[in-house]
């Protein structure tokens, strides 16, 4: 079975953070998940523009790119220069006026445009944009910590979103507390990839790369 495994760089080492890429990336990884967080539409700093470009620089795999900001659309273009074509960036969209004037400046970079949806935001508050976007991100934590726990009412979420990916052309990731459990039940149901971070890739003392083969061996 196929699907896409991202790692929560949020959670590296950045101490060591040009060995992480290296190790990831030689482990299997699909793409590295970069968190920017502005401290006031979720109440914690993570990831930081700097951060993005280094990471950017360090590897030729595909960046994930959640912003987790106010007003996106102010400084998206910061963004949006510094990425390659066929990079992919989130926006939430109830931090933004109009969501879709965003979007469609990720398009027109030649960028990948996603929405991320909390845990509290329903499908049909943001239905209409799926029309707009490739990339659909289910929080099933609250945004802006590391090692939550993951919020059960959000699989009924995942499958309403499943039912009306062909039709509107969408994929659907899953970010959040993501254990073996959930990419077992998941994974065959349609969601097309998960981001990893500390339930099941960082700080295990094993090497990525054993973790990522078992990931994808997994039976099911």
């Amino acid at each position: 079975m196929k699907f896409e495994l991202m790692a929560s760089m949020m959670c590296a080492d950045f101490g060591h953070l040009a060995d992480e890429v290296a190790r990831l990336e030689e482990g299997g990884i699909d793409s590295f998940h970069i968190d920017i967080m502005d401290g006031r539409y979720v109440s914690n700093y993570a990831m930081s523009l700097n951060d993005m470009v280094y990471i950017r620089r360090a590897t030729k795999l595909p960046l994930d790119v959640h912003l987790m900001v106010e007003h996106p659309n102010t400084n998206i273009d910061l963004f949006i220069k510094r990425l390659n074509v066929g990079d992919t960036i989130y926006i939430h969209p109830e931090a933004e006026y109009h969501p879709s004037t965003t979007l469609q400046k990720i398009i027109d970079a030649g960028l990948t445009p996603g929405i991320a949806i909390n845990p509290g935001t329903s499908v049909e508050n943001v239905f209409m944009l799926l029309r707009i976007v490739k990339k659909v991100l289910v929080m099933s934590v609250n945004p802006g910590n590391a090692a939550q726990m993951f919020l059960p009412y959000v699989g009924q979420k995942f499958e309403t979103l499943l039912k009306y990916k062909d039709e509107m052309n969408y994929d659907v990731y899953w970010d959040g507390a993501c254990g073996p459990d959930k990419i077992m039940t998941f994974a065959p149901m349609g969601v097309a990839g998960f981001v990893l971070g500390t339930t099941m890739l960082f700080g295990k003392n094993r090497p990525y790369k054993d973790i990522l083969n078992d990931i994808r061996e997994m039976k099911f």
